[in-house]
C-alpha cells in the first residue's frame, strides 16, 4: 500500500477528483496549503501598495492506495491538473505500512 500526496493547483481540484473517481478511487483526503516552489511567489498591488506574496495557496491531495494501483494514480493526477506553466505541482508517493477501516475493523487494502 502507499500513499500518494499531490500539492496542485486550487482550480484543479475537480479534474483530479474526477480522474481519480473514474480510476475507482473511493477515497480522497484535501487540505488547503501555501508554499512555494520555483515560482518564488509573485507581487500583488492592494489600494496603491506593492507588496510580495511570498507563499501561494496550494491544495494538498492524499490518496491511500494498494500499490499496483500507483502509476495509473500518478498518471490520473499529473494529467488533470496540468496546466503547463510553472507552478503546477509535484506528486510525492510513500509507503503506507497499515491501514484500518475504523467502523468495520478491516485492515490493509480492505480497509482502502
Amino acid at each position: 500500500m502507499k500513499i500518494v500526496m499531490a500539492v496542485i493547483k486550487p482550480f484543479k481540484l475537480e479534474e483530479v477528483r474526477d480522474a481519480l473517481t473514474a480510476l475507482g478511487v473511493h477515497g480522497l483526503t484535501v487540505t488547503e496549503v501555501k508554499g512555494y516552489g520555483r515560482q518564488k511567489g509573485h507581487t500583488e498591488i492592494y489600494r496603491g501598495a506593492e507588496y510580495a506574496v511570498s507563499f501561494l495557496p496550494k491544495l494538498k491531495i492524499e490518496v491511500a492506495v494498494a500499490s499496483e494501483m500507483v502509476p495509473q494514480v500518478i498518471e490520473a493526477i499529473t494529467s488533470a491538473a496540468r496546466t503547463g506553466q510553472i507552478g503546477d505541482g509535484k506528486i510525492f508517493v510513500t509507503s503506507l505500512e497499515k491501514a484500518v477501516r475504523i467502523r468495520t475493523g478491516e485492515t490493509d487494502t480492505d480497509a482502502l
